[in-house]
């Protein structure tokens, strides 16, 4: 493996997968949340520069070509894992779904890679997985404020009653400015998250379908 700035930087991010793990094992949160936070956005922002700085260095090796969707994969698929498992009963349902759809669609394709072997260049990264990676990233990273919310508030909004959501909203309870800010948060993250793990979802589909279909004239039995 040549080891240059570009692969250096996408080895990181592979071995910044499991630490999102590793923060929940050892700090309490919310240390945990804002720890795995940095590190999920540190690792994202690696994973446009190690493109970027590989192309314009001219530093592109085939080492570095199939570690990257290696680490995007494996940091999006851990996060996702210690999000629904440290989410509360009545997240876990909205999260489970799109999840599904996003692990079994990078399985199968990895899968695809795989056995197609040499003619895998049939399966090039198109912009459009580009971005389905991007919007993944950012519904994770969205959603791992919503913890951090959740944790400071010391209560999840779908367990609320509305007497509670009213009082809150309308300041009869103490530390009416913060704790009225820190729900407000909690909401407008965990919705605008959610929305952005279904709509990765539907592109994670779409993209896994549109590489099926390149793929399939190398399945074809002979006649």
């Amino acid at each position: 493996m040549k080891w240059n700035l570009p692969n250096i930087l996408t080895t990181l991010r592979l071995l910044a997968a499991p630490g999102v793990a590793i923060m929940f094992l050892y700090f309490a949160r919310p240390l945990a949340d804002w720890l795995a936070l940095l590190l999920f956005l540190g690792a994202a922002i690696t994973d446009w520069f190690d493109g970027y700085l590989a192309r314009a260095w001219k530093q592109e090796t085939k080492v570095g070509a199939m570690l990257d969707p290696i680490a995007d994969k494996a940091m999006v698929l851990v996060a996702m894992m210690v999000i629904v498992g440290y989410s509360d009963a009545n997240w876990i349902p909205w999260l489970v779904l799109p999840a599904t759809v996003i692990l079994v669609r990078e399985v199968f394709v990895s899968g695809l890679r795989e056995y197609l072997g040499d003619t895998a260049g049939t399966l090039k990264v198109t912009k459009l997985a580009k971005w389905k990676t991007t919007v993944q990233m950012v519904a994770i990273a969205v959603l791992f404020g919503r913890g951090i919310f959740e944790h400071y508030l010391g209560m999840s909004v779908w367990g609320m009653d509305q007497e509670m959501v009213d009082q809150i909203m309308s300041g009869e309870v103490e530390d009416t400015l913060n704790i009225r800010l820190m729900f407000e948060g909690l909401v407008w993250s965990g919705r605008l998250g959610l929305w952005l793990l279904w709509l990765a979802a539907a592109l994670t589909f779409v993209t896994g379908a549109d590489y099926l279909r390149k793929a399939m004239p190398h399945l074809k039995e002979p006649v």
